[in-house]
């Protein structure tokens, strides 16, 4: 009974020394479980140091030590593998071998075994897929107390004279398969402690980070500015519940929210060394109002008492503004809000570049349909002049009727600054420009029409059909000495579990070639735009059967919203 005490205070201080430990960022490895290199190296480290000092605590007894060695072997197998285990163990044992005594090589054999032990019992968990029952307290008795069964018959096996083992086992098996047991799942649970304490900080951290997201996206999308950042800096304060959430760029405020409010005003000029440090070096600032004083730049009186400035940076590194959270002056700022401070900056970081990439996207957008505009405008606009001036003597009245549809497509044309409009809206367009096209060629050209009246309220890119049918009239029926003949046609196709929308602009020539440089230029644009609308697998495909036929046939998806 006394030894047993006696191993037990030892074991006091040996778990003091531990939870001490625990608060260190050594202990980091042992709450979790990985195969990597670092994780093992890190255990074999850390469990060998806890057998060899289990063996300082030791007691002497009968040219013997009693100890609580066992418990950084068997759990250095346990969290760190078969392998990990086994060289914990070695070296707990070469350790105690060194130390001498009748039991010193039997004790070698036994500690090595119980760092294997633990290690398999860890193989058998891995491979259950149960890895988390691992750091189960009454696992580690369990397979601790086992260890020591076996210890003490290894004992009993090895170390001469048996006489002198068996007396000695019958002293010190039941104090250390207690104070062993016992005190592994005591470590166990500090580490499971701490484990648990991890995943509830950490996933604390991702719902608040997760929500602040979902919160955030697109609130840049028409840039940085000062009703955006306010959006933001509102999000942030509700979320994180810190005393007040300001947001700047490299000269002035953009929002503020929270405490001080008063006096923090939109549209100052930056004041706040820490800021002008955090824009000046690109680097995180902060001040907690103890080791590194605070007072606000703008107001004596003002009730902040610490504050953390991140950084916002460009893709090239470069800072363009800055968040920052306060807490008032009766409260610390909490760590996991500092963490979260710096993930909310390249949050927003994000969210801007984002932004300004959805601007340029759209204003590229704008620039490929000027360009088709004004690939259809001059050429276009002086053959239907000559046109008009060819029959104004002849027949007043069409001339005149082709002024109107001139001006109708012009009008359209004007219009066609949106990226999308129905079919019917793009046959309108299209529509007048054939009235001029008809006019123009005479009895040289028909036009055969068949939508799908179903597709009419469909929205489409706009300036999809009108390049194709410029396209097969410019380089096809107007190069024809016989009659030229052209089809639009639109319906729906079934493939597979899928709907998909079918336009064709067909002509009877069959003159199409390949694009080189810039020619094809309108075709291009056409395509591309439907693939970044719509995906890789749709487009515009030309296919020609020379002297025959040439056909464009762009495909489109069917809304599923779409009801037709």
């Amino acid at each position: 009974m006394e030894i047993t005490l006696l191993l037990l205070q030892q074991l006091s201080v040996y778990l003091v020394i531990i939870y001490l430990l625990s608060k260190t960022p050594l202990f980091m490895p042992l709450i979790f479980i990985s195969g990597r290199n670092s994780h093992r190296i890190a255990c074999y480290i850390l469990f060998s140091s806890f057998c060899i000092l289990g063996t300082y605590f030791s007691l002497s007894i009968e040219n013997a030590l009693a100890n609580t060695r066992a418990i950084g072997a068997v759990m250095g197998g346990l969290l760190g593998g078969p392998v990990v285990g086994l060289a914990v163990g070695l070296t707990g044992g070469l350790h105690r071998y060194s130390m001498g005594g009748f039991t010193d090589f039997a004790c070698m054999v036994s500690t090595t075994s119980e760092g294997l032990i633990g290690g398999l019992l860890h193989l058998y968990y891995l491979r259950k897929g149960q890895i988390e029952k691992i750091f189960k307290p009454m696992k580690a008795l369990a397979i601790t107390l086992v260890a020591e069964v076996i210890q003490m018959a290894i004992i009993l096996i090895i170390a001469k004279p048996f006489d002198q083992a068996w007396l000695l086992v019958q002293s010190i098996a039941l104090p250390m398969i207690i104070a062993n047991s016992l005190g592994a799942a005591l470590f166990m649970s500090i580490i499971q402690d701490k484990k648990a304490i991890f995943e509830k900080n950490y996933n604390a951290f991702s719902n608040k980070a997760l929500r602040i997201a979902q919160r955030a996206v697109g609130v840049f999308r028409h840039g940085f500015d000062a009703q955006s950042c306010q959006k933001i800096a509102g999000i942030i304060h509700e979320e994180t519940g810190v005393g007040a959430v300001s947001i700047t760029d490299r000269e002035k405020i953009l929002a503020f929210i929270g405490i001080g409010d008063d006096h923090h005003v939109c549209g100052r000029v930056i004041s706040s060394d820490y800021t002008l440090k955090a824009i000046q070096t690109g680097e995180m600032t902060y001040a907690d109002g103890y080791a590194t004083a605070y007072q606000c730049s703008i107001h004596e009186g003002c009730k902040l008492g610490s504050v953390l400035v991140v950084p916002l940076l460009q893709a090239d590194g470069q800072v363009f503004g800055t968040v920052k959270l306060y807490e008032p002056k009766q409260k610390l700022f909490s760590t996991l809000n500092r963490s979260l401070g710096e993930g909310l900056a390249k949050l927003i970081s994000n969210q801007i570049l984002l932004g300004r990439y959805i601007q340029q996207k759209n204003l590229l957008n704008q620039s490929e349909i000027r360009l088709l505009q004004a690939q259809v405008n001059p050429h276009f606009l002086f053959n239907t002049l000559n046109t008009i001036s060819a029959v104004t003597r002849k027949d007043p009245k069409k001339a005149r009727d082709l002024i109107q549809h001139l001006s109708q497509f012009f009008r359209s044309n004007l219009k066609q600054d949106i990226e999308e409009v129905t079919i019917k809206e793009e046959l309108a367009h299209v529509h007048a420009y054939l009235e001029i096209e008809l006019a123009r060629f005479a009895d040289r050209l028909s036009v055969t029409e068949n939508i799908a009246d179903e597709l009419l309220s469909l929205k489409v890119p706009t300036f999809t059909l009108q390049p194709l049918i410029e396209n097969a009239i410019k380089h096809g029926t107007s190069t024809l000495i016989g009659k030229g003949k052209l089809e639009i046609n639109g319906y729906l196709l079934e493939k597979g579990k899928d709907t998909l929308v079918v336009l064709e602009v067909i002509d009877n020539a069959g003159h199409y070639k390949e694009p080189s440089n810039a020619k094809g230029l309108g075709l291009q644009i056409v395509d591309k735009r439907i693939k970044n609308q719509y995906g890789q697998h749709y487009g515009l495909t030309m296919t020609c059967e020379p002297e025959v036929y040439t056909k464009a046939t762009i495909l489109i998806p069917l809304p599923k919203q779409q009801d037709v």
